[in-house]
């Protein structure tokens, strides 16, 4: 099948080039402005934007289409194919759905249950619109995470693992009573089953390390990416460096930034924060780390519908491209999660594309195409 996409800006990896054609050949992006060819399509894309789909290695918006209130589910099957069309419209064309793995405390953040929403995900990528990956976030206190995750990994039902520490003093939960508070507002716990998580949270801690090091030894045996998360200082990069990780998810300040960027860790910030203008936990700004040269990577953390939105806003507040900013959602990711066949616009490269439009002044979903099938489309 060959596809023809006409009067388009298509972004290449470091410039846009105005009033451009692309053509689709089976699946991958065959070649830019071709001589004269024969298609079975041809698509006039009207001037949108037409640029690579976005890879969002850290969204756990599927864990709230599994269980929209406490202790409220919804089958699995269901919730994820709602995730994958909400990708669709969102243009995420890779999604690493983040599922966390952190004992009984948490609901659907239950071991046992999250690994059941992993395989949940592989179970409906047949029917998907988008390539739906799983990204395993481990509670590095939580000795019994481990021989589920080994599975996982076995099953090649994992893409992705980063390790967490949500021990009150560390990352975004900076004292005792924001960790309380949170616990008691978002998954209405007692004191009494509060105080019982954190006692088990500090006497689990020990041996952390090693099985830290042992997931991140088998991630990579599987060529699969290792992140750590909110990260606080310097030294705790120094440590997730030293156990394998690849990938700083949200750096709390600019010196752990820093840090990870010295240490060859690519760096991701989210979306949201740059939409909002502030974090939800008061840490540094994505803003700021994109001002400062220490953002490689863009996320749309719980929110798909802001990662699009978040792209554009950035070359009105900095002073970045719209090409490069676009990087930070494609080339970036793809090279963070060790994606070499997407992530850019060239022969050769998976035709996962979508186009831009702006109605009213807003940077919106036109058309997704996820391996050159037009998956989502819409007319504004």
């Amino acid at each position: 099948m060959k596809t023809l996409l006409t009067n388009a800006s298509i972004v290449l990896r470091d410039e846009i080039l105005n009033d451009a054609s692309l053509l689709i050949e089976d699946g991958f992006i065959h070649s830019i402005n071709p001589d004269e060819v024969s298609v079975e399509q041809v698509i006039d894309l009207q001037g949108d934007l037409l640029m690579p789909g976005m890879i969002d290695i850290h969204c756990d918006a599927l864990e709230k289409e599994v269980e929209p209130r406490p202790n409220v589910h919804f089958p699995l099957d269901f919730a994820c194919a709602q995730a994958d069309k909400r990708n669709a419209a969102a243009g995420i064309t890779t999604v690493y759905h983040a599922l966390s793995f952190a004992h009984e405390e948490l609901g659907v953040r239950n071991n046992d249950f999250a690994a059941n929403v992993a395989r949940a995900v592989h179970e409906w990528q047949p029917h998907a619109l988008v390539d739906n990956r799983v990204h395993c976030r481990y509670e590095i206190t939580d000795e019994t995470g481990v021989p589920i995750l080994k599975k996982l990994l076995e099953e090649d039902a994992m893409h992705m693992i980063s390790m967490m520490d949500h021990t009150p003093g560390q990352g975004q939960f900076k004292d005792m009573a924001a960790y309380k508070n949170y616990l008691s507002r978002t998954y209405k716990k007692t004191e009494a089953e509060i105080d019982d998580i954190v006692e088990r949270k500090v006497s689990s801690a020990a041996g952390a390390f090693e099985r830290m090091k042992e997931l991140s030894t088998l991630a990579h045996q599987r060529n699969i990416s290792v992140a750590s998360h909110d990260d606080e200082s310097v030294e705790r990069v120094a440590t997730m460096r030293e156990i394998g990780a690849d990938i700083s998810e949200f750096p709390i300040n600019l010196e752990a930034a820093k840090a990870a960027k010295s240490a060859n860790m690519a760096t991701v910030f989210g979306a949201p924060n740059i939409l909002r203008g502030k974090s939800q936990s008061g840490s540094m700004k994505a803003i700021e780390a994109i001002e400062h040269g220490v953002a490689d990577c863009l996320c749309a953390d719980y929110s798909p519908a802001a990662l699009i939105v978040a792209v554009f806003e950035i070359p009105k507040l900095v002073d970045m491209s719209l090409a490069e900013a676009i990087k930070l959602v494609t080339y970036n990711p793809a090279k963070a999660a060790r994606l070499e066949d997407r992530g850019e616009i060239a022969s050769g490269k998976r035709a996962d594309l979508i186009a831009v439009g702006q109605p009213g002044g807003l940077p919106q979903i036109s058309r997704t195409w996820s391996a050159g099938d037009l998956v989502f489309q819409v007319q504004y």
